[in-house]
């Protein structure tokens, strides 16, 4: 890891604002106090910054025929798994284990974050992140999101933007 992600992880930085800044992406990061009790983490992200659920981006990961993929959806509705399998010509899909999904990202579930992952996986955005001119995403631990613009993050991932969000 070069100097300067190094010093900016030892100052508060994660992997994914680490990746943003080293990118030149204008960002704007939103702490919040993580609340243990709450049962969704999304939510409690979207209740705790003051934005609507449908600005509010969860990243989840997928099997998709034996290869982990990155979904983004918004914390208002759910994956679809068969839209995901399809966005990436794959034919079934699963929600991974979530053990696996920690190992591979570098991150711990309702941290996880679709920027800076230990290994870069194939990733989709839902399209309905292109309604808006900032998302709300994860940065990289509960309690920290990165709002930024959709199209900066789907540069950043190399993702493809499919509708595999559902309500």
């Amino acid at each position: 890891m070069a100097k300067k992600a190094r010093k900016q992880q030892q100052s508060g930085g994660t992997p994914a604002t680490v990746a943003l800044t080293a990118a030149g992406t204008d960002f704007t990061v939103h702490a919040y106090e993580h609340d243990p009790a709450h049962p969704s983490y999304g939510d409690e992200a979207a209740e705790a910054m003051g934005v609507s659920p449908d600005r509010v981006f969860k990243t989840l990961v997928a099997d998709v025929d034996g290869k982990l993929t990155v979904a983004v959806v918004p914390v208002a509705g759910h994956l679809d798994l068969k839209a995901l399998a399809a966005a990436v010509g794959g034919k079934r899909a699963a929600m991974a284990d979530p053990a696996l999904a920690e190992r591979t990202t570098g991150y711990v579930r309702g941290g996880i974050s679709p920027l800076g992952q230990r290994k870069k996986l194939p990733t989709v955005i839902d399209a309905s992140a292109g309604d808006h001119a900032t998302i709300c995403v994860s940065a990289g631990r509960r309690g920290l999101e990165v709002e930024l613009a959709p199209a900066d993050l789907a540069t950043l991932t190399s993702a493809v933007l499919a509708p595999v969000g559902r309500v």
